[in-house]
């Protein structure tokens, strides 16, 4: 069963939470967090980011810039912008994005957890990424910024839950992009045992849903520190444990990650759709095309848009990554038709995230950067569960979780 503790975190005062929280580090690149933050001194970013204190060509990866990430932090903690509670607690943390509401509990989930695949994956991690991560651990001995996982929901932390939220939030803000974000400190004794023992009792596996690589960096580099000092997973120490904050799966929401291509591969337009054809019940339609099932999808080619449907013998529902849509995507068009074999590596294929809309894939192709746009229906949280449990991976850029979590709200000591 999972461990789940709590911890003493560091967190902004309440005067100046919005000035620091920032949005997580891989949303938006250094030109554009440099820009967001210029008049703000305060910000997350500077921390997360700290890249955006050097000049353009500047080594993202050089260890002064790791060091500049912590003594920003310092700095916010020294001027007493950042202070660190004096009990172990754990912190309930809602998000109100268009409507939907989302409660998650804040703690620190065991790295022997993520040795042990208590903690399941469904994603590979990027060697670069991921060192990057670790980097930013090793040097401050903190983890700046919590995964986000997800838990097959239990009606009873359910309730313990709601209960917490009766209470007045320590913050309740609502940032520039128009999300809500409001945090409550669980500190009673009784709730916090009985938090801890429900994890323990009723939640047999935890779920990375957005993360992979401050999962694996939080967990390795714990491990790392765990050995310096000849350590184990009994003894207590901090290293043992890295920030998380878990969902219940019901509450969650995926959203489409949809496709653009640079070109046909050599064919004309009435080869290709010939071709896709041959997989697919085709219909050209008058408006935008959003798929509303499963093995449905939307073309994009030439100002014109078509429903696609998968037919029967193009898919295995009975393979938990051959049913997903993006499988199919690849195997019966991706690949065959326009020779892109590599997600990871192939410079003519591009990933837009449903959160941008329809009209976003209309204008990469309207402009002549790229040739076809496909639309695809969003995974589920059963499937992404049914892959990670079958200790399977998915393809690259399969889910996008809306809304994100908010990096600055809380941090971890090692």
């Amino acid at each position: 069963m999972s461990v789940l503790v709590p911890f003493k975190a560091y967190r902004p005062t309440a005067d100046k939470v919005k000035e620091i929280a920032s949005r997580p580090y891989d949303v938006l690149n250094a030109k554009e967090a440099r820009e967001i933050c210029k008049d703000n001194p305060n910000s997350f970013y500077h921390i997360i980011k700290p890249e955006i204190d050097f000049s353009d060509d500047a080594d993202h990866y050089a260890p002064e810039v790791y060091k500049k990430g912590k003594e920003n932090f310092d700095k916010l903690v020294d001027g007493g912008l950042m202070i660190q509670d004096d009990t172990e607690n754990y912190y309930a943390y809602q998000i109100i994005m268009d409507g939907h509401k989302q409660t998650g509990l804040v703690g620190c989930c065991a790295i022997d957890d993520y040795f042990n695949n208590i903690i399941k994956k469904h994603e590979l991690t990027r060697p670069d990424k991921e060192e990057d991560r670790k980097n930013h651990v090793r040097y401050s001995k903190l983890n700046y910024e919590p995964v986000f996982f997800a838990y097959p929901h239990v009606n009873s932390i359910d309730e313990l839950v709601a209960d917490v939220k009766q209470a007045d939030p320590v913050y309740d803000i609502t940032t520039n992009d128009g999300i809500q974000h409001t945090l409550w400190t669980i500190s009673d004794t009784d709730k916090v045992t009985a938090i801890k023992q429900l994890f323990e009792d009723q939640v047999p596996s935890i779920y990375v849903a957005d993360g992979h690589h401050r999962t694996a960096a939080g967990a390795l580099v714990g491990e790392e520190f765990r050995n310096e000092v000849g350590g184990n997973a009994a003894d207590g120490g901090r290293y043992n444990y890295f920030m998380a904050v878990l969902f219940p799966d019901n509450q969650l929401k995926i959203i489409d990650y949809n496709r653009v291509a640079k070109d046909l591969n050599g064919m004309d337009e009435a080869t290709f759709i010939a071709k896709v054809s041959e997989k697919f019940d085709l219909e050209e339609t008058s408006n935008q095309y959003k798929p509303e099932a499963l093995h449905h999808f939307g073309m994009y080619l030439n100002n014109k848009w078509y429903k696609l449907v998968a037919k029967e013998g193009t898919y295995n529902d009975n393979d938990p990554v051959g049913v997903l849509d993006v499988t199919i995507l690849s195997k019966q068009v991706l690949e065959p038709l326009l020779n892109i074999v590599d997600l990871r590596t192939d410079k003519r294929i591009d990933f837009v995230g449903g959160i941008r809309g329809l009209g976003e894939l209309e204008k990469r192709v309207n402009s002549g950067e790229m040739e076809v746009a496909f639309a695809l229906h969003p995974v589920s949280m059963q499937q992404l569960m049914d892959i990670s449990d079958n200790d399977m991976i998915m393809p690259p850029k399969v889910t996008w979780f809306e809304p994100k979590l908010r990096s600055g709200l809380f941090v971890h000591e090692l």
